[in-house]
């Protein structure tokens, strides 16, 4: 039987597309299907609500894996004043800007990142042992739910991260910072927020900040932004994959002298 991975906040798969590699079922779980011409959740997907969901019903899982929204935090870390007065709003100093419908309270803010734990404790008690999770998230976060345990370039990492996590290098060049895992380019980031500038302030081409949230293309950008590097998801796959009982650790009757 395969080890189970559930995947919440899946988005486009860039956890299950390394679980999947390595063997695993999974499945993942969001509140709308991520699909952007072939780019699609190559797993099982469940469209739901994920704070609606009871960590009970993942008792079997050898792991759980969350990368939840990010836009919030990612958005607050800018050197904008609007941003910086939302971040002092939301910590009860002053007013929030005209026209911001964001998130009211600290609480309401990291309800998504918290439901992850929860559903972590849910599931190790059904299980009657520990279920480890991995959530992943930007930078910024780090100054509203603490700080991450291990990053690699903008992905930061919650949870049960692995002690031994893969080598990662940096090699600066004019305009951009290039990470390598393993000896592998994997994604670019001058800022460390996943690139959002880019769907922020208008490029060449670029979305801007007047771009709606829910039009298709800002969409695909966010979920493109969010996807977590394969060699990465891969590595976290291959730490926490269960051994197969070896033939000496099976009970096996032994033969009784005659």
């Amino acid at each position: 039987m395969k080890p189970l991975c559930i995947d919440l906040f899946c988005g486009l798969g860039g956890w299950t597309e390394g679980f999947l590699s390595e063997g695993y079922e999974c499945i993942g779980f969001d509140i709308e299907r991520h699909q952007y011409g072939t780019e699609k959740y190559p797993g099982q997907l469940v469209l739901q609500d994920v704070l609606t969901l009871h960590g009970s019903q993942f008792k079997d899982a050898a792991i759980i894996v969350a990368s939840p929204p990010c836009q919030e935090y990612s958005y607050m870390a800018m050197p904008w004043h609007r941003s910086k007065q939302i971040a002092a709003a939301l910590r009860g100093h002053g007013e929030f800007p005209k026209g911001y419908t964001g998130s009211r309270t600290v609480a309401e803010l990291n309800a998504l990142f918290e439901a992850c734990f929860r559903i972590q404790r849910e599931a190790c008690e059904a299980a009657g042992h520990h279920i480890p999770l991995v959530v992943e998230n930007v930078r910024g976060a780090q100054k509203w739910v603490g700080r991450a345990a291990w990053n690699f370039g903008s992905y930061y990492l919650w949870g049960d991260v692995p002690a031994l996590m893969p080598n990662t290098r940096h090699r600066k060049l004019p305009g951009h910072d290039l990470f390598y895992l393993n000896g592998s380019h994997v994604g670019k980031d001058s800022d460390g927020l996943k690139n959002a500038r880019n769907w922020w302030s208008d490029g060449a081409g670029n979305l801007s900040a007047t771009t709606s949230s829910h039009s298709p293309a800002r969409k695909a950008a966010s979920a493109q932004i969010a996807k977590i590097p394969r060699p990465l998801s891969e590595w976290i796959a291959r730490c926490y994959k269960p051994t197969p009982p070896s033939i000496f650790s099976l009970d096996i009757p032994r033969p009784v002298a005659l």
